[in-house]
Protein backbone atom coordinates (compact mmCIF):
# COMPACT_ATOMS: atom_id res chain seq x y z
CA UNK A 1 0.00 0.00 0.00
CA UNK A 2 1.25 3.70 -0.66
CA UNK A 3 2.43 5.22 2.85
CA UNK A 4 -0.12 8.65 3.33
CA UNK A 5 3.10 10.96 2.15
CA UNK A 6 1.38 13.86 -0.51
CA UNK A 7 4.86 14.44 -1.66
CA UNK A 8 5.57 12.57 -5.09
CA UNK A 9 9.41 12.65 -4.36
CA UNK A 10 8.94 11.02 -0.41
CA UNK A 11 6.48 8.78 -0.92
CA UNK A 12 8.58 7.04 -4.25
CA UNK A 13 11.75 7.35 -1.45
CA UNK A 14 9.50 5.94 1.08
CA UNK A 15 7.50 3.40 -0.73
CA UNK A 16 8.52 -0.86 -0.47
CA UNK A 17 6.55 -3.59 -1.55
CA UNK A 18 5.26 -6.20 1.70
CA UNK A 19 3.68 -8.66 0.10
CA UNK A 20 3.29 -11.74 2.64
CA UNK A 21 4.71 -15.02 1.85
CA UNK A 22 1.43 -16.35 2.36
CA UNK A 23 -1.48 -14.97 0.43
CA UNK A 24 -4.76 -15.43 -0.92
CA UNK A 25 -7.15 -12.90 -2.60
CA UNK A 26 -10.68 -14.27 -0.83
CA UNK A 27 -9.16 -13.74 2.44
CA UNK A 28 -7.91 -10.25 2.09
CA UNK A 29 -10.96 -8.96 0.00
CA UNK A 30 -13.59 -10.90 2.77
CA UNK A 31 -12.38 -12.76 5.17
CA UNK A 32 -10.13 -10.41 6.92
CA UNK A 33 -12.94 -8.03 7.04
CA UNK A 34 -15.47 -10.18 8.19
CA UNK A 35 -13.52 -11.34 11.05
CA UNK A 36 -13.30 -7.78 12.62
CA UNK A 37 -16.57 -6.60 10.97
CA UNK A 38 -18.96 -8.97 10.00
CA UNK A 39 -21.47 -5.99 9.34
CA UNK A 40 -19.43 -3.92 7.46
CA UNK A 41 -20.97 -2.90 4.16
CA UNK A 42 -19.26 -5.07 1.07
CA UNK A 43 -21.33 -4.41 -1.76
CA UNK A 44 -24.36 -1.85 -3.05
CA UNK A 45 -26.25 -4.46 -4.83
CA UNK A 46 -28.47 -2.31 -7.53
CA UNK A 47 -31.81 -4.00 -8.85
CA UNK A 48 -33.06 -2.94 -12.20
CA UNK A 49 -35.51 -1.40 -10.56
CA UNK A 50 -33.36 0.71 -8.36
CA UNK A 51 -33.62 -0.72 -5.39
CA UNK A 52 -30.54 -1.33 -3.08
CA UNK A 53 -29.58 -4.17 -1.14
CA UNK A 54 -26.56 -3.82 1.13
CA UNK A 55 -24.26 -7.17 1.32
CA UNK A 56 -22.17 -7.00 4.80
CA UNK A 57 -18.71 -8.70 4.64
CA UNK A 58 -20.29 -11.44 6.52
CA UNK A 59 -22.66 -12.02 4.00
CA UNK A 60 -20.13 -12.47 1.56
CA UNK A 61 -17.99 -14.62 3.92
CA UNK A 62 -20.85 -17.15 4.24
CA UNK A 63 -21.63 -17.57 1.00
CA UNK A 64 -18.59 -18.10 -0.39
CA UNK A 65 -17.61 -20.30 2.16
CA UNK A 66 -20.80 -22.48 1.20
CA UNK A 67 -19.95 -22.05 -2.34
CA UNK A 68 -16.27 -23.24 -1.67
CA UNK A 69 -17.81 -26.03 0.00
CA UNK A 70 -19.89 -27.39 -2.77
CA UNK A 71 -17.02 -26.82 -5.47
CA UNK A 72 -15.10 -29.06 -3.20
CA UNK A 73 -17.71 -31.36 -2.89
CA UNK A 74 -18.48 -31.15 -6.45
CA UNK A 75 -14.83 -32.53 -7.30
CA UNK A 76 -13.24 -29.29 -8.01
CA UNK A 77 -9.37 -29.68 -7.42
CA UNK A 78 -6.64 -27.13 -6.43
CA UNK A 79 -5.76 -25.57 -9.38
CA UNK A 80 -8.94 -26.63 -11.95
CA UNK A 81 -10.77 -23.55 -13.44
CA UNK A 82 -13.99 -22.31 -12.58
CA UNK A 83 -15.53 -19.83 -15.33
CA UNK A 84 -17.89 -16.69 -14.25
CA UNK A 85 -20.61 -15.70 -16.74
CA UNK A 86 -22.52 -12.89 -14.91
CA UNK A 87 -22.82 -9.25 -15.19
CA UNK A 88 -21.89 -6.92 -11.57
CA UNK A 89 -24.00 -8.60 -9.04
CA UNK A 90 -23.38 -10.12 -5.30
CA UNK A 91 -22.89 -13.45 -6.70
CA UNK A 92 -19.89 -12.58 -9.22
CA UNK A 93 -18.17 -11.13 -5.98
CA UNK A 94 -19.00 -14.48 -4.08
CA UNK A 95 -17.90 -16.66 -6.44
CA UNK A 96 -14.20 -14.74 -7.02
CA UNK A 97 -13.95 -15.49 -3.04
CA UNK A 98 -14.75 -18.97 -3.44
CA UNK A 99 -12.49 -19.76 -6.12
CA UNK A 100 -9.75 -18.48 -4.47
CA UNK A 101 -10.43 -19.79 -0.83
CA UNK A 102 -10.45 -23.41 -1.95
CA UNK A 103 -7.38 -22.50 -4.03
CA UNK A 104 -8.89 -22.93 -7.93
CA UNK A 105 -8.42 -20.55 -10.87
CA UNK A 106 -10.98 -17.96 -11.79
CA UNK A 107 -11.88 -17.41 -15.71
CA UNK A 108 -14.30 -14.18 -15.73
CA UNK A 109 -16.46 -14.07 -19.02
CA UNK A 110 -17.73 -11.20 -20.19
CA UNK A 111 -21.37 -11.14 -20.94
CA UNK A 112 -21.11 -9.55 -24.00
CA UNK A 113 -19.20 -12.82 -25.60
CA UNK A 114 -20.93 -15.01 -28.28
CA UNK A 115 -21.25 -18.51 -28.62
CA UNK A 116 -17.78 -18.69 -30.46
CA UNK A 117 -16.28 -16.65 -28.03
CA UNK A 118 -17.20 -18.02 -24.80
CA UNK A 119 -16.76 -22.44 -26.40
CA UNK A 120 -13.56 -21.03 -27.36
CA UNK A 121 -12.17 -19.98 -24.06
CA UNK A 122 -14.26 -22.72 -22.48
CA UNK A 123 -12.43 -25.16 -24.18
CA UNK A 124 -8.62 -23.62 -24.27
CA UNK A 125 -9.07 -23.06 -20.40
CA UNK A 126 -10.35 -26.42 -19.47
CA UNK A 127 -12.87 -25.25 -17.60
CA UNK A 128 -14.60 -27.74 -15.22
CA UNK A 129 -16.75 -25.52 -13.46
CA UNK A 130 -19.20 -22.84 -14.55
CA UNK A 131 -21.48 -20.27 -12.60
CA UNK A 132 -23.89 -18.16 -15.14
CA UNK A 133 -27.46 -17.03 -15.18
CA UNK A 134 -30.48 -18.21 -17.55
CA UNK A 135 -29.24 -15.89 -20.42
CA UNK A 136 -25.56 -17.48 -20.24
CA UNK A 137 -27.35 -21.04 -20.47
CA UNK A 138 -29.15 -20.40 -23.43
CA UNK A 139 -25.96 -18.92 -25.23
CA UNK A 140 -24.03 -22.31 -24.30
CA UNK A 141 -26.82 -24.57 -25.41
CA UNK A 142 -26.60 -23.00 -28.84
CA UNK A 143 -22.99 -23.38 -29.73
CA UNK A 144 -22.86 -26.18 -32.49
CA UNK A 145 -21.45 -29.63 -29.68
CA UNK A 146 -24.42 -27.87 -27.46
CA UNK A 147 -23.95 -27.70 -23.93
CA UNK A 148 -20.31 -28.45 -22.58
CA UNK A 149 -19.59 -30.71 -19.72
CA UNK A 150 -19.00 -29.83 -16.40
CA UNK A 151 -18.22 -31.44 -13.05
CA UNK A 152 -20.68 -28.73 -11.55
CA UNK A 153 -22.89 -26.00 -13.27
CA UNK A 154 -24.53 -23.34 -11.28
CA UNK A 155 -27.48 -20.77 -12.55
CA UNK A 156 -28.14 -18.27 -10.30
CA UNK A 157 -31.67 -17.98 -12.09
CA UNK A 158 -32.58 -21.49 -10.77
CA UNK A 159 -32.14 -25.02 -11.63
CA UNK A 160 -33.33 -26.41 -14.68
CA UNK A 161 -32.60 -29.59 -16.75
CA UNK A 162 -28.76 -28.95 -16.16
CA UNK A 163 -28.45 -26.57 -13.99
CA UNK A 164 -28.43 -26.16 -10.56
CA UNK A 165 -30.43 -22.99 -9.01
CA UNK A 166 -27.19 -21.22 -6.80
CA UNK A 167 -29.06 -20.76 -4.10
CA UNK A 168 -31.02 -23.52 -3.41
CA UNK A 169 -27.30 -25.61 -3.87
CA UNK A 170 -25.53 -23.37 -1.59
CA UNK A 171 -28.05 -23.67 1.18
CA UNK A 172 -27.05 -27.59 1.44
CA UNK A 173 -23.75 -26.54 2.58
CA UNK A 174 -21.62 -25.29 5.71
CA UNK A 175 -21.16 -21.74 6.26
CA UNK A 176 -17.79 -22.54 7.75
CA UNK A 177 -14.69 -23.34 5.55
CA UNK A 178 -10.89 -23.15 6.05
CA UNK A 179 -9.36 -21.64 3.00
CA UNK A 180 -6.44 -22.82 1.58
CA UNK A 181 -2.29 -21.88 2.48
CA UNK A 182 -1.64 -19.96 -0.72
CA UNK A 183 1.24 -17.98 -1.74
CA UNK A 184 1.76 -14.96 -3.91
CA UNK A 185 2.66 -17.18 -6.79
CA UNK A 186 -0.07 -19.60 -6.57
CA UNK A 187 -2.73 -19.37 -9.98
CA UNK A 188 -5.69 -17.59 -8.63
CA UNK A 189 -7.05 -15.80 -11.96
CA UNK A 190 -7.13 -15.68 -15.83
CA UNK A 191 -8.33 -13.48 -17.91
CA UNK A 192 -8.06 -13.18 -21.85
CA UNK A 193 -6.78 -11.47 -23.84
CA UNK A 194 -6.73 -10.63 -27.82
CA UNK A 195 -3.47 -10.14 -30.01
CA UNK A 196 -3.32 -9.69 -33.77
CA UNK A 197 -1.50 -13.39 -34.27
CA UNK A 198 -3.87 -16.58 -33.54
CA UNK A 199 -6.16 -17.11 -30.59
CA UNK A 200 -7.07 -15.22 -27.64
CA UNK A 201 -4.12 -16.13 -25.02
CA UNK A 202 -5.40 -16.55 -21.01
CA UNK A 203 -2.87 -14.31 -19.18
CA UNK A 204 -2.82 -16.18 -15.95
CA UNK A 205 -2.09 -14.66 -12.37
CA UNK A 206 -0.91 -15.30 -8.89
CA UNK A 207 -2.22 -14.35 -5.75
CA UNK A 208 0.33 -11.16 -5.90
CA UNK A 209 -2.01 -9.43 -8.78
CA UNK A 210 -4.15 -8.27 -5.83
CA UNK A 211 -1.01 -6.41 -3.79
CA UNK A 212 0.52 -5.72 -6.90
CA UNK A 213 -2.67 -3.33 -8.21
CA UNK A 214 -3.22 -1.34 -4.84
CA UNK A 215 0.05 1.08 -5.11
CA UNK A 216 -1.42 1.94 -9.07
CA UNK A 217 -5.00 1.66 -7.59
CA UNK A 218 -4.55 4.02 -4.12
CA UNK A 219 -2.90 6.79 -6.41
CA UNK A 220 -4.87 6.90 -9.01
CA UNK A 221 -7.77 7.44 -6.29
CA UNK A 222 -5.77 10.13 -4.66
CA UNK A 223 -4.54 8.23 -1.42
CA UNK A 224 -8.05 6.18 -1.33
CA UNK A 225 -9.73 5.48 0.92
CA UNK A 226 -10.57 8.74 2.75
CA UNK A 227 -13.49 9.36 4.52
CA UNK A 228 -17.48 7.88 2.87
CA UNK A 229 -15.60 6.91 -0.16
CA UNK A 230 -17.97 4.75 -2.55
CA UNK A 231 -16.70 3.45 -5.71
CA UNK A 232 -18.39 2.52 -8.81
CA UNK A 233 -17.59 1.65 -12.02
CA UNK A 234 -19.31 0.80 -15.31
CA UNK A 235 -16.63 -1.39 -16.55
CA UNK A 236 -18.03 -5.45 -16.36
CA UNK A 237 -15.77 -7.22 -13.77
CA UNK A 238 -14.81 -9.88 -16.36
CA UNK A 239 -12.32 -7.69 -17.58
CA UNK A 240 -8.96 -6.42 -15.88
CA UNK A 241 -10.07 -2.81 -15.54
CA UNK A 242 -13.33 -4.15 -13.70
CA UNK A 243 -11.86 -6.91 -11.48
CA UNK A 244 -8.43 -5.52 -11.13
CA UNK A 245 -8.95 -1.73 -11.28
CA UNK A 246 -12.28 -1.80 -9.61
CA UNK A 247 -14.16 -4.68 -7.08
CA UNK A 248 -11.34 -6.40 -5.65
CA UNK A 249 -9.03 -3.47 -4.73
CA UNK A 250 -11.50 -1.47 -3.12
CA UNK A 251 -13.30 -4.64 -1.30
CA UNK A 252 -10.00 -5.15 0.02
CA UNK A 253 -9.24 -1.75 1.65
CA UNK A 254 -12.40 -2.12 2.71
CA UNK A 255 -14.47 0.42 0.87
CA UNK A 256 -18.45 -0.79 -0.10
CA UNK A 257 -18.54 -1.32 -3.74
CA UNK A 258 -21.83 -0.42 -6.08
CA UNK A 259 -23.03 -3.11 -8.43
CA UNK A 260 -25.36 -2.11 -11.28
CA UNK A 261 -25.86 -3.91 -14.26
CA UNK A 262 -26.00 -2.00 -17.29
CA UNK A 263 -27.48 -3.61 -20.42
CA UNK A 264 -26.61 -0.55 -22.09
CA UNK A 265 -24.47 2.57 -20.62
CA UNK A 266 -26.93 5.56 -20.55
CA UNK A 267 -25.46 8.54 -19.44
CA UNK A 268 -28.35 10.16 -17.36
CA UNK A 269 -28.86 6.48 -15.71
CA UNK A 270 -25.06 6.83 -14.73
CA UNK A 271 -25.24 10.38 -13.31
CA UNK A 272 -28.45 9.45 -11.48
CA UNK A 273 -26.97 6.35 -9.85
CA UNK A 274 -23.84 8.52 -9.33
CA UNK A 275 -26.25 11.22 -7.61
CA UNK A 276 -28.59 8.81 -5.83
CA UNK A 277 -26.12 6.31 -4.17
CA UNK A 278 -23.59 9.50 -3.59
CA UNK A 279 -21.14 7.96 -4.87
CA UNK A 280 -17.57 9.34 -4.42
CA UNK A 281 -15.01 7.35 -6.81
CA UNK A 282 -15.16 6.19 -10.09
CA UNK A 283 -13.50 4.31 -12.52
CA UNK A 284 -14.59 4.80 -15.96
CA UNK A 285 -13.36 3.87 -19.67
CA UNK A 286 -12.78 7.44 -21.51
CA UNK A 287 -15.66 6.87 -24.13
CA UNK A 288 -18.04 6.44 -21.47
CA UNK A 289 -16.79 9.50 -19.91
CA UNK A 290 -17.24 10.91 -23.45
CA UNK A 291 -21.04 10.40 -23.30
CA UNK A 292 -21.24 11.51 -19.88
CA UNK A 293 -20.28 14.77 -21.66
CA UNK A 294 -23.24 14.44 -23.36
CA UNK A 295 -25.18 15.47 -20.35
CA UNK A 296 -25.15 19.38 -20.12
CA UNK A 297 -24.07 21.18 -16.69
CA UNK A 298 -24.50 18.00 -14.63
CA UNK A 299 -23.98 19.38 -11.60
CA UNK A 300 -27.58 21.72 -12.06
CA UNK A 301 -29.44 18.35 -12.90
CA UNK A 302 -27.79 15.47 -10.07
CA UNK A 303 -26.27 16.35 -6.77
CA UNK A 304 -23.06 15.28 -7.69
CA UNK A 305 -20.28 14.10 -4.80
CA UNK A 306 -17.69 12.32 -6.68
CA UNK A 307 -13.83 12.92 -5.10
CA UNK A 308 -11.80 11.00 -7.59
CA UNK A 309 -12.17 10.44 -11.30
CA UNK A 310 -10.12 7.40 -12.90
CA UNK A 311 -9.81 6.24 -16.21
CA UNK A 312 -7.94 3.42 -18.70
CA UNK A 313 -8.38 1.74 -21.62
CA UNK A 314 -7.64 4.12 -24.46
CA UNK A 315 -6.25 7.88 -25.04
CA UNK A 316 -8.90 10.29 -22.97
CA UNK A 317 -7.96 13.33 -24.60
CA UNK A 318 -7.66 16.77 -23.98
CA UNK A 319 -11.27 18.05 -24.14
CA UNK A 320 -12.28 15.35 -21.71
CA UNK A 321 -9.77 16.97 -18.91
CA UNK A 322 -11.09 19.85 -19.67
CA UNK A 323 -14.50 18.64 -19.23
CA UNK A 324 -14.07 17.49 -15.90
CA UNK A 325 -11.76 19.89 -14.30
CA UNK A 326 -14.68 22.86 -15.93
CA UNK A 327 -17.91 20.99 -15.11
CA UNK A 328 -16.48 18.89 -12.50
CA UNK A 329 -13.98 20.43 -10.38
CA UNK A 330 -12.15 17.57 -10.78
CA UNK A 331 -8.36 16.25 -12.44
CA UNK A 332 -9.43 12.96 -14.37
CA UNK A 333 -6.89 10.69 -13.08
CA UNK A 334 -5.55 8.41 -15.90
CA UNK A 335 -4.25 5.13 -15.61
CA UNK A 336 -1.84 2.41 -18.39
CA UNK A 337 -1.50 -1.00 -17.97
CA UNK A 338 -2.35 -4.69 -19.71
CA UNK A 339 -3.84 -7.64 -18.95
CA UNK A 340 -0.83 -9.43 -18.56
CA UNK A 341 0.73 -6.68 -16.43
CA UNK A 342 -2.28 -3.54 -15.41
CA UNK A 343 -1.68 -0.38 -13.63
CA UNK A 344 1.80 0.11 -13.94
CA UNK A 345 1.43 3.69 -15.06
CA UNK A 346 -0.73 6.52 -13.51
CA UNK A 347 -1.71 10.00 -12.77
CA UNK A 348 -2.25 11.95 -9.73
CA UNK A 349 -3.93 15.72 -9.89
CA UNK A 350 -3.02 15.58 -5.70
CA UNK A 351 0.43 14.89 -5.62
CA UNK A 352 1.17 16.90 -8.90
CA UNK A 353 1.11 14.35 -10.80
CA UNK A 354 -0.16 15.15 -13.77
CA UNK A 355 0.77 16.44 -17.11
CA UNK A 356 -1.03 17.34 -20.41
CA UNK A 357 -0.82 14.89 -23.09
CA UNK A 358 0.96 12.39 -21.02
CA UNK A 359 -0.54 9.22 -19.16
CA UNK A 360 1.82 9.91 -16.05
CA UNK A 361 4.84 8.21 -14.61
CA UNK A 362 5.46 4.90 -13.60
CA UNK A 363 3.72 3.91 -10.20
CA UNK A 364 5.57 3.55 -6.98
CA UNK A 365 7.14 0.21 -7.05
CA UNK A 366 6.67 -0.81 -10.52
CA UNK A 367 10.21 0.35 -12.79
CA UNK A 368 8.75 1.23 -16.29
CA UNK A 369 10.78 2.59 -19.63
CA UNK A 370 11.06 3.32 -23.10
CA UNK A 371 12.77 0.98 -24.75
CA UNK A 372 14.29 -0.05 -27.96
CA UNK A 373 14.51 -3.29 -30.11
CA UNK A 374 17.31 -4.79 -28.53
CA UNK A 375 16.36 -4.19 -25.07
CA UNK A 376 18.18 -1.09 -24.59
CA UNK A 377 17.14 2.05 -22.89
CA UNK A 378 15.58 5.19 -25.24
CA UNK A 379 16.81 8.76 -24.47
CA UNK A 380 14.53 11.13 -23.22
CA UNK A 381 12.22 11.94 -26.45
CA UNK A 382 13.27 8.77 -28.15
CA UNK A 383 10.18 6.99 -29.31
CA UNK A 384 10.38 3.21 -28.36
CA UNK A 385 8.50 0.41 -26.78
CA UNK A 386 6.49 1.16 -23.47
CA UNK A 387 7.75 -1.87 -21.18
CA UNK A 388 7.98 -3.43 -17.60
CA UNK A 389 10.76 -4.65 -15.56
CA UNK A 390 10.22 -8.17 -13.88
CA UNK A 391 9.96 -9.59 -11.39
CA UNK A 392 7.06 -7.71 -10.56
CA UNK A 393 4.29 -8.35 -8.28
CA UNK A 394 1.16 -7.39 -10.58
CA UNK A 395 2.87 -9.13 -13.61
CA UNK A 396 1.29 -12.34 -15.19
CA UNK A 397 2.74 -15.85 -14.65
CA UNK A 398 2.63 -16.64 -18.60
CA UNK A 399 0.22 -17.26 -21.01
CA UNK A 400 -2.11 -20.83 -20.01
CA UNK A 401 -0.61 -23.39 -22.19
CA UNK A 402 1.88 -20.68 -24.42
CA UNK A 403 5.69 -21.45 -23.31
CA UNK A 404 6.60 -19.81 -26.98
CA UNK A 405 4.36 -16.90 -26.67
CA UNK A 406 5.05 -16.21 -23.04
CA UNK A 407 8.76 -15.99 -24.00
CA UNK A 408 8.13 -14.02 -26.88
CA UNK A 409 6.70 -11.29 -24.87
CA UNK A 410 10.11 -10.05 -22.92
CA UNK A 411 13.63 -8.89 -23.74
CA UNK A 412 15.53 -9.98 -21.58
CA UNK A 413 13.88 -9.00 -18.04
CA UNK A 414 11.71 -6.25 -19.28
CA UNK A 415 7.80 -7.49 -20.55
CA UNK A 416 6.88 -5.73 -23.68
CA UNK A 417 3.55 -3.95 -24.29
CA UNK A 418 3.34 -3.47 -27.90
CA UNK A 419 2.83 0.19 -27.59
CA UNK A 420 4.86 2.97 -28.58
CA UNK A 421 5.52 5.32 -26.29
CA UNK A 422 7.94 8.41 -25.19
CA UNK A 423 9.30 9.39 -22.08
CA UNK A 424 10.65 13.31 -20.85
CA UNK A 425 13.22 13.99 -18.54
CA UNK A 426 10.65 14.21 -15.77
CA UNK A 427 9.78 10.41 -16.27
CA UNK A 428 6.43 11.28 -17.60
CA UNK A 429 5.54 8.97 -20.50
CA UNK A 430 3.48 9.92 -23.41
CA UNK A 431 1.85 7.34 -25.51
CA UNK A 432 2.01 7.38 -29.05
CA UNK A 433 -0.03 4.35 -30.22
CA UNK A 434 0.02 0.44 -30.83
CA UNK A 435 3.31 -1.15 -32.83
CA UNK A 436 0.55 -4.28 -33.50
CA UNK A 437 -2.44 -4.44 -34.86
CA UNK A 438 -4.64 -4.50 -32.11
CA UNK A 439 -7.81 -2.31 -32.20
CA UNK A 440 -8.98 -0.07 -29.19
CA UNK A 441 -12.90 0.16 -29.56
CA UNK A 442 -14.63 1.84 -26.38
CA UNK A 443 -11.85 0.73 -24.00
CA UNK A 444 -11.94 -2.94 -25.25
CA UNK A 445 -8.67 -4.16 -27.26
CA UNK A 446 -9.80 -6.01 -29.78
CA UNK A 447 -7.85 -8.48 -31.80
CA UNK A 448 -8.43 -9.05 -35.24
CA UNK A 449 -7.63 -12.58 -35.91
CA UNK A 450 -10.86 -13.64 -33.76
CA UNK A 451 -13.07 -11.54 -35.97
CA UNK A 452 -11.55 -12.11 -39.01
CA UNK A 453 -12.01 -16.18 -37.95
CA UNK A 454 -15.51 -15.40 -37.46
CA UNK A 455 -16.30 -13.30 -40.84
CA UNK A 456 -15.05 -16.39 -42.73
CA UNK A 457 -17.12 -18.77 -41.54
CA UNK A 458 -20.11 -16.78 -43.22
CA UNK A 459 -20.93 -18.25 -46.49
CA UNK A 460 -20.43 -15.21 -48.69
CA UNK A 461 -17.26 -14.54 -47.56
CA UNK A 462 -13.65 -15.15 -48.86
CA UNK A 463 -11.35 -13.19 -47.23
CA UNK A 464 -11.65 -10.98 -44.62
CA UNK A 465 -9.43 -8.14 -42.82
CA UNK A 466 -10.00 -6.25 -39.87
CA UNK A 467 -8.51 -3.00 -38.38
CA UNK A 468 -9.53 -0.32 -36.65
CA UNK A 469 -10.60 3.14 -37.73
CA UNK A 470 -10.50 6.21 -36.13
CA UNK A 471 -13.70 7.68 -34.23
CA UNK A 472 -14.36 10.35 -32.18
CA UNK A 473 -16.76 8.73 -29.94
CA UNK A 474 -15.02 4.84 -29.42
CA UNK A 475 -11.50 5.90 -30.17
CA UNK A 476 -11.83 3.34 -32.98
CA UNK A 477 -14.58 1.01 -34.81
CA UNK A 478 -14.17 -2.22 -36.18
CA UNK A 479 -14.19 -1.76 -40.21
CA UNK A 480 -14.02 -5.10 -42.28
CA UNK A 481 -12.83 -5.58 -45.77
CA UNK A 482 -14.37 -8.65 -47.52
CA UNK A 483 -13.50 -10.19 -50.52
CA UNK A 484 -17.11 -12.30 -51.39
CA UNK A 485 -17.06 -15.42 -52.74
CA UNK A 486 -17.89 -15.66 -56.77
CA UNK A 487 -21.42 -16.80 -56.48
CA UNK A 488 -22.25 -13.64 -54.12
CA UNK A 489 -23.27 -10.48 -54.55
CA UNK A 490 -22.50 -6.98 -52.91
CA UNK A 491 -25.59 -5.59 -51.18
CA UNK A 492 -26.36 -3.49 -48.20
CA UNK A 493 -28.61 -6.24 -47.09
CA UNK A 494 -25.33 -8.68 -47.14
CA UNK A 495 -23.68 -6.23 -44.90
CA UNK A 496 -26.43 -6.49 -42.44
CA UNK A 497 -26.26 -9.90 -42.34
CA UNK A 498 -22.32 -10.35 -41.70
CA UNK A 499 -22.76 -8.00 -39.28
CA UNK A 500 -25.44 -9.87 -37.35
CA UNK A 501 -23.52 -13.14 -38.18
CA UNK A 502 -20.17 -11.42 -36.31
CA UNK A 503 -22.59 -9.95 -33.41
CA UNK A 504 -24.13 -12.93 -32.60
CA UNK A 505 -21.15 -15.51 -32.59
CA UNK A 506 -18.72 -13.16 -30.89
CA UNK A 507 -19.93 -9.95 -28.86
CA UNK A 508 -21.45 -6.58 -29.11
CA UNK A 509 -18.35 -4.54 -29.11
CA UNK A 510 -16.15 -6.94 -31.49
CA UNK A 511 -19.00 -6.37 -34.64
CA UNK A 512 -17.55 -4.30 -37.72
CA UNK A 513 -19.66 -1.22 -37.49
CA UNK A 514 -18.46 -0.40 -40.82
CA UNK A 515 -17.65 -2.89 -43.74
CA UNK A 516 -16.06 -2.38 -47.31
CA UNK A 517 -16.67 -5.24 -50.53
CA UNK A 518 -13.24 -5.19 -52.17
CA UNK A 519 -11.78 -7.63 -54.67
CA UNK A 520 -8.50 -8.57 -53.04
CA UNK A 521 -6.56 -7.68 -49.54
CA UNK A 522 -3.06 -6.47 -49.80
CA UNK A 523 -0.95 -8.75 -48.58
CA UNK A 524 3.16 -9.99 -47.93
CA UNK A 525 4.74 -12.89 -50.16
CA UNK A 526 4.21 -14.95 -46.91
CA UNK A 527 0.45 -14.73 -46.74
CA UNK A 528 -0.04 -12.01 -44.15
CA UNK A 529 -2.33 -9.67 -44.65
CA UNK A 530 -0.85 -5.89 -44.63
CA UNK A 531 -3.21 -4.02 -41.94
CA UNK A 532 -1.86 -0.58 -42.21
CA UNK A 533 -2.55 -0.14 -46.23
CA UNK A 534 -6.02 -0.86 -45.32
CA UNK A 535 -5.95 1.51 -42.03
CA UNK A 536 -4.48 4.20 -45.12
CA UNK A 537 -7.59 3.64 -46.53
CA UNK A 538 -9.72 4.72 -43.98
Amino acid sequence: MLPDIRDEHALRAAFRWDVPECYNIGVAVCDAWAEREPDRIALLNVSDTGGVEPVSYGALKAQSNRLANLLVSSGITRGERVAILLPQSREVAESHIAIYKMGAIALPLAVLFGIDALSYRLEDAGVTALITNAAGLAKLRAAPGGMPRFKVLLSIDGADEEALGYEQALAEHSTEFTPLDTTPDDPALMIYTSGTTGQPKGALHGHRVLPGHLPGFQLVHEFFPQKDDLLWTPADWAWAGGLLNGLLPSLTLGVPVVARKFEKFDAHEAWRLISDLQIKNIFIPPTALRMLRTVPDPRNTYDIKLRTIASAGEALGAETLLWAQNELGLTINEAYGQTECNLVIGSSGLLGVTKPGFIGKAVPGHEVAIIREDGTLCLPGEIGQIAVLRPDPVMFLGYWNREKATHEKFIADWMTTGDQGVQDEDGYIRFIGRDDDVITSSSYRIGPVEIEDCLIRHPAVALAAAVGKPDPLRTEIVKAFIVLRPSFTATEALKIDIRDFVKDRLSAHEYPREMEFVDSLPMTTTGKIIRRELRARG
